[in-house]
């Protein structure tokens, strides 16, 4: 009826139209709180297309096509933090896991120094609001896949001396300490029911050192020991709610009230196949799992992890960086207030990892974890054995069997 598109088209023109009045609130929103993203896997891109050689003229982020991510795409989408995964294969694991991980490490430190008119790499809460009042982007880092320490408290260590803020303790396979997604699926073996001895020594290493836990990608199993023991609040940071999509990668509801009552954080993923489990999806898909985590877990417990450059299909609406502001005006029409807006934007991880700052302040004074692992719980045969018995069998595993002989020793003497 033209009569009709020509009265709604007067009376958007005369009042403001519903979308456009929400899109104008994103922007204005964002313009101060600008979002910080949990999971961007352009650092893999650049290892994949140019083998991290920045300075090849295809490489330029301001230019950079065929991706999700690049400057202009970062600005029109209001990025203010991002936290960008240093990402390498389970295949490189028991191999050149250490290595590899260092040199993605590396680029992201790279790709601040290269456009520091746009990011600034930073370690802290405080480095993330002063990036805010920049107008850059505060760069942070994530180890996405606890294969990369290789079973190593010092390599852990290190990464957090070189800035990694985040670490993922599992991607999709099992390591000597910690159990991943696939097992839910039945597709890979329960080995230790969530945290080895070890995995929980790794924990309360990076409670101490104040080093995020992330639990995208890891068993249901892994999810609820981590949440009871951990001294500090932990993040999802690319995972989306179980009961809207029952993808194994996702959060269930009763998960969801843990991370409730220990003010942790979902960051949801956008990719379709976590979000409607299928190969298509819009943006409202995704709006609906904001809203389902905030129903089940509260405001406080959302926030945005789309998972960027590290996925194949994204919803509609959702095509890239540049987007978010349009995932923001879907959330106000849905009547969630400004404050919740900011919350899920940024300040619920700036709430988080404050916490976990000052959780890393109470241990102060704590030693540094130093047992190593079990040397027969390491996989791989290309290891050396420096620093365990020749026999290939720990120091820690040993010292029970010679108390027990120093005992018996005792004890026919006495006798």
């Amino acid at each position: 009826m033209p009569g009709r598109s020509v009265l709604v088209l007067g009376l958007c023109l005369l009042l403001p139209c519903a979308g456009q009045h929400h899109r104008e609130e994103a922007e204005r929103i964002m313009a101060t709180t600008p979002v910080i993203d949990g999971h961007n896997d352009l650092p893999w891109q650049l290892l994949k297309r140019f083998n991290n050689q920045l300075g090849l003229p295809e490489a330029n982020l301001t230019l950079l096509k065929g991706t999700h991510t690049n400057i202009p795409k970062l600005r029109s989408g209001h990025v203010g933090g991002q936290f960008w995964s240093a990402y390498v294969p389970c295949s490189t694991q028991n191999k050149d896991a250490v290595r590899r991980t260092l040199e993605q490490i590396d680029v992201v430190h790279r790709m601040c120094e290269l456009y520091p008119e746009t990011f600034v790499c930073v370690v802290d809460s405080a480095g993330i609001q002063q990036a805010f009042r920049s107008n850059k982007v505060a760069s942070l880092i994530g180890v996405e896949g606890g294969h990369s320490i290789d079973s190593s408290l010092g390599v852990l260590r290190t990464f957090y001396r070189l800035g990694v803020r985040y670490m993922t303790l599992t991607h999709s396979c099992n390591t000597p300490w910690v159990d991943n997604w696939l097992v839910d699926t039945g597709s890979e073996p329960p080995v230790h029911h969530g945290l080895s001895s070890f995995g929980k020594t790794v924990l309360e290493e990076m409670n101490r050192l104040g080093m995020i836990v992330d639990l995208a990608h890891v068993s249901v199993e892994t999810m609820k020991v981590v949440l009871k023991l951990s001294k500090a609040p932990v993040i999802f940071s690319h995972s989306s709610a179980y009961s809207l999509c029952p993808h194994h990668r996702n959060v269930p509801d009763d998960v969801l009230n843990m991370v409730a009552s220990t003010g942790s954080l979902v960051m949801v993923n956008f990719y379709n196949d976590y979000v409607t489990c299928g190969d298509t999806a819009t943006l409202a898909d995704v709006a609906d799992h904001m809203d389902h985590v905030k129903k089940v877990a509260g405001a406080q417990s959302v926030g945005f992890g789309g998972d960027y450059d590290g996925v194949t299909r994204l919803p509609t609406g959702l095509e890239d960086v540049s987007t978010y502001p349009a995932l923001v005006a879907e959330l106000l029409a849905r009547n969630w207030t400004e404050a919740e807006v900011k919350a899920a934007l940024a300040e619920n991880l700036i709430r988080v990892f404050k916490k976990v700052e000052e959780v890393k302040m109470t241990l102060q004074g704590t030693a540094a974890r130093e047992t190593p692992i079990a040397f027969e719980e390491l996989e791989g045969t290309c290891r050396t054995s420096y620093g365990y018995l020749t026999n290939g069998a720990s120091t820690a595993r040993l010292l029970p069997a010679a108390l027990l002989l120093a005992l018996a020793l005792l004890h026919s003497l006495l006798s």
